[in-house]
């Protein structure tokens, strides 16, 4: 299962500029973003991304403040081949997703099955929040 972690804010913002400059500006790049659902439940926010090919090992997934952070890598075969037609990505993924509200990540679960990476996020309780 991957883990899911916190990074420091530093590599957070880092990840952010990278994410912006390949996705949202659409500057050529070799960072792509899979096809995600995100959704509510009554007890937990739900992130789906389509992709299939990998491992529970091959994501990255980590959460700061309001923001899930999903990567990874998907590798390509590695000969040669003349394509009449490519639409499957491969390389460098990453998506960030803003949350709804407060999620409880200590109960956090990432699992990867059937080409799917499903995230739960359970929504936190009013004594779980911190505010600071």
């Amino acid at each position: 299962m991957p883990a899911i972690v916190r990074k420091s804010s530093a590599a957070l913002l880092e990840t952010r500029r990278e994410i912006l400059h390949a996705v949202s500006w659409q500057v050529r790049s070799n960072v792509w973003s899979p096809p995600t659902d995100e959704y509510e439940t009554e007890n937990a926010y739900v992130v789906r991304v389509e992709i299939a090919g990998m491992n529970e090992d091959d994501f990255e997934v980590s959460i700061e403040n309001t923001t899930l952070l999903i990567a990874g890598v998907r590798p390509d075969a590695p000969e040669r081949r003349a394509y009449h037609q490519m639409e499957i990505r491969f390389g460098k993924f990453a998506t960030a997703l803003g949350l709804p509200g407060p999620v409880d990540i200590d109960h956090a679960i990432a699992e990867y099955k059937d080409g799917f990476l499903t995230v739960t996020l359970p929504k936190a309780t009013p004594k779980q929040i911190k505010v600071e």
